[in-house]
């Protein structure tokens, strides 16, 4: 899938902003008019890769006939679907700016924002990722939506050992050099933000989160809420397992040994020094649970730095 021509920008961008669009014929031009205008009036060089992940309906026209207007945009045309994580993995991949900005092209997020985001990565060193935190939920199927990403949220901070106010947004900014290790492990669909968010924080890169608005999405959305729920949490696990696999696997070790213990103390008790079967299985549960723990963790470490 080779990328469209384009036009050719002088110098290399300093920011890199990739705009998946997938059936967004009605408004991808508003977005793409707002997050330029934001650019160009921040003074930050800069590319806009305008990914079509084979649209159904008019969303790659209506971006080659505005192309002319947009010197910065660069259009990318897939010639089959492949998820708005594959969109970002690819894109970032091939960006040329030293910040990559993933967001949505739906109208939802504040891209005019997106300046704000890169500044405080231009200004503090230490900051690897700035997250756009939403403060409202207006996605689809709110009602189970809120809670369901709530557990999720909760399970990863567990994990993660720290505080994730948004672990899914769409919005973020990010340090390419710093990201380049992880973009391999994106999973096709949404979970794609999950991962990289998970990915920073289980190896110590900073990340600054962002409170900004979130409207309702223009367009239908292509969120499935079993789907990709079940995927959010598949993803979380396999992330932490994939870091630190001791945070998942060593507590439900430690607990089925000490209920064989407790279990094989009470037998002894009760029945003259004699064991049941479901407390030998426990206990032997346990110690196995915790020796490929182990053996996880040490193939982890033996990996070296990612």
């Amino acid at each position: 899938m080779p990328p469209e021509s384009g036009p050719v920008v002088s110098e290399n961008p300093y920011v890199t902003i990739v705009l998946p669009c997938y059936n967004e014929q009605d408004h991808v031009i508003d977005e793409v008019e707002r997050i330029s205008a934001a650019m160009d009036s921040s003074g930050y060089t800069y590319e806009l890769v305008a990914v079509d992940d084979c649209s159904t309906d008019d969303t790659l026209e209506r971006l080659r006939e505005a192309a002319p207007r947009f010197p910065n945009m660069r259009i990318r045309a897939f010639h089959r679907n492949g998820g708005s994580g594959t969109v970002r993995r690819i894109g970032s991949q091939e960006a040329r700016g030293e910040i990559v900005v993933w967001t949505d092209a739906d109208l939802t997020y504040p891209n005019e924002r997106i300046p704000e985001l890169v500044q405080i990565l231009e200004k503090d060193p230490t900051i690897d990722q700035v997250v756009g935190a939403r403060t409202t939920e207006e996605g689809s199927h709110k009602l189970l939506r809120v809670p369901a990403k709530f557990v999720i949220r909760k399970v990863a901070e567990r994990l993660a050992g720290q505080k994730i106010p948004d672990l899914n947004s769409g919005l973020r900014a990010f340090r390419k050099s710093v990201a380049k290790p992880y973009l391999r492990l994106l999973p096709p669909g949404f979970s794609c933000v999950t991962t990289i968010t998970l990915a920073f924080l289980s190896n110590q890169h900073d990340v600054y989160y962002l409170p900004i608005d979130y409207a309702k999405r223009a367009g239908k959305s292509k969120f499935s809420f079993f789907g990709d729920a079940y995927r959010y949490i598949l993803q979380v696990l396999r992330m932490i397992m994939y870091f630190n696999p001791l945070k998942v696997l060593m507590p439900p070790a430690l607990w089925l040994v000490g209920i064989g213990l407790v279990k094989g103390a009470y037998d002894v008790v009760n029945y003259g020094f004699y064991l049941t079967s479901n407390a030998i299985v426990i206990f032997l549960s346990g110690m196995l649970i915790g020796s490929v723990a182990l053996l996880a963790d040490l193939i982890v470490r033996s990996r070296g730095n990612e």
